[in-house]
């Protein structure tokens, strides 16, 4: 009997995962789909985090020539039942692999000192070429000058082409060069002031390797985004881009819902995918639905007697991301944010070729990137590079949440102290005191957000929903979800079941002028206990129910512009 598999986390190196019985979700798949594919190169943006590093490892040791015993690493995946293309291409070719990842820098000097010490590190696992005899005694000195860091800028630019030139003349076959994270210098370029350096030294460095490489069998490269019109892609007609909208390689990064659900049950937990499905699903790439993030299942299974919590956005810096939420059309953004959290969606251009020096004027590239560094996914195609967008996953809302949180502190200047002190009391069903507080914040805050005249409640309803992002370590916020058969406004589910459920329920009243107090009063009250009524009649309440929650509070919230009302006066 074969022992169990394990989880094995933070090593993205094939034989590793196989060697010591790791789980791997199998993507073996992807070798010959990339193999088979028309374009010379191939470009695949894709988040951080959904496995591109994997899939190149794995495909490092399908096809180099120099891993022969990589071979039976393959025997129990889907790629070996294809006999006849293992036959022909398993360990028949020199590979180049290499990661940018860690490629950054404070400054230009520090930027490229990291490149060239990448770059000896890779030319150093090829030391046997110093002892070919097909390789002259210069070039075994370029050699020795790129392992030992002495050798010239322009000689490190040119160095994959060079490198392919040795590996093409020792073992007589043409090479497939594998870069992982290609755009990680250049967005660390834009981000610290010296873009213009590295987007040069890019060109020349990709172009040798790619475009001008006549030793070249086939070429793989990943990132974020697709950098474009500095010519670093321009110019390759050779280059096939295969975005996160491409129909082509959709199921070959994260996790598809069957594979999701096979995870959870050989882990013994497979009652939890309700949750799962939640928290860390929604992605869609091509035309595949349901892709869930990988690297959040697997931290979730390990370590899931902790309940949900984010995993993946706590992984890289969204310092970029925020600071362009809130630095530009802070009202306009604040609105669309408020929107997509309540289950909305925003509709925008895709610019796919993605320019980072126009990243200051161009307010929409914001919302490209946002997609394609996994912050929002796509929900439909409108038109040719015109999608509605969505927040994916409660686990993606959490940033979101905090920016919105950032945005009342620092633009709107809402004391913290007071949000959190009436969202406790809200969870902590003293309705009174809530009721007092929030219309506290709405006399101070609500002037800064518009009403619009045809979906009045649905502003009312994304202005609470950003207040209740505070509650979002505690609670899940959910908005126009299917409870019955109705949609209730606002749900907070509580991850800890002793504490209390919450439902809101809300009503808009328009103003009467001279309108008495008395007359004033019993409409507010009708509206509450309408409300009231509804949720009650409705079952509002039973997804709480079904999650075992036993205190649930049933809140109406009725609005006269911007003044609120949760009891009865």
């Amino acid at each position: 009997m074969k022992p169990k598999k394990r989880l094995l986390i933070g090593n993205a190196n094939f034989d590793y995962m196989v060697n010591r019985n790791g789980y791997f979700v199998d993507k073996t798949l992807f070798i010959k789909e990339f193999y088979d594919n028309a374009n010379h190169v191939v470009l695949i943006p894709r988040p951080r985090r959904f496995g591109k590093t994997m899939n190149l490892s794995m495909t490092r040791h399908f096809f180099d020539v120099n891993l022969p015993q990589s071979k039976a690493l393959f025997s129990e995946f889907n790629i070996s039942k294809d006999q006849s293309f293992c036959e022909i291409h398993q360990n028949q070719y020199p590979v180049i692999t290499l990661s940018f990842k860690s490629i950054r820098g404070e400054n230009w000097e520090q930027c490229l000192n990291n490149i060239k010490n990448t770059l000896s590190t890779l030319h150093i696992e090829y030391m046997h070429l110093l002892d070919s005899s097909k390789i002259l005694d210069f070039e075994k000195n370029d050699l020795l000058e790129m392992m030992q860091k002495k050798a010239s800028q322009d000689t490190y630019a040119y160095s994959l082409l060079k490198l392919s030139k040795y590996l093409y003349r020792h073992h007589g076959k043409k090479v497939i060069i594998l870069l992982d994270e290609y755009d990680t210098p250049i967005i660390e370029g834009y981000r610290e002031g010296y873009y213009s350096q590295v987007i040069k030294f890019m060109q020349v460095f990709l172009g040798g390797a790619f475009k001008d490489n006549p030793y070249l069998e086939k070429g793989l490269i990943t990132g974020i985004m697709r950098i474009a019109r500095e010519s670093i892609f321009s110019e390759m007609n050779n280059v096939g881009i295969f975005s996160l909208t491409s129909h082509y390689f959709s199921d070959k990064f994260g996790f598809t819902e069957r594979e999701t659900k096979d995870l959870l049950t050989y882990f013994d937990i497979g009652d939890h995918f309700e949750g799962v499905q939640a928290w860390y699903n929604g992605y869609q790439f091509g035309q595949q639905r349901h892709i869930y993030n990988p690297w959040s299942i697997i931290n979730y299974i390990h370590r899931h007697s902790e309940g949900f919590k984010p995993h993946w956005v706590n992984t890289g810096t969204d310092s970029l991301i925020k600071k362009r939420i809130l630095e530009r059309d802070q009202r306009k953004n604040y609105d669309i944010l408020q929107n997509l959290l309540a289950d909305g969606t925003v509709t925008q251009t895709i610019h796919e070729e993605f320019v980072f020096k126009d990243f200051d004027t161009n307010k929409e590239l914001l919302w490209t990137l946002l997609l394609f560094s996994g912050y929002l996914t796509t929900d439909k195609q409108i038109k040719l590079k015109r999608y509605t967008l969505k927040i994916p996953n409660y686990e993606v809302k959490t940033v979101f949440q905090d920016i919105i949180i950032s945005w009342l502190q620092e633009d709107v200047q809402l004391k913290k102290e007071v949000l959190y002190e009436t969202m406790k009391h809200l969870v902590n069903n003293r309705l009174a005191q809530f009721e007092k507080g929030f219309r506290e914040i709405m006399g101070d805050t609500f002037s800064y957000f518009d009403i619009q005249k045809d979906k009045p409640e649905r502003v009312y309803q994304a202005y609470l929903l950003g207040l209740l992002a505070v509650l979002g370590d505690d609670y899940i916020i959910k908005s126009n979800h299917e409870s019955g058969d109705v949609r209730y406004d606002i749900l907070l589910l509580p991850h800890n079941t002793t504490k209390y459920g919450i439902v809101m329920e809300m009503k808009q009243l328009p103003k009467i002028p001279k309108e008495s107090k008395t007359k004033l009063h019993k409409r507010i009250n009708k509206k509450l206990t309408e409300a009231a009524e509804q949720m009650e009649n409705q079952r509002y309440y039973k997804e709480l129910i079904a999650h075992k929650i036993k205190k649930i509070t049933k809140v109406p919230v009725v609005f006269i512009g911007k003044e609120a009302y949760v009891n009865q006066i």
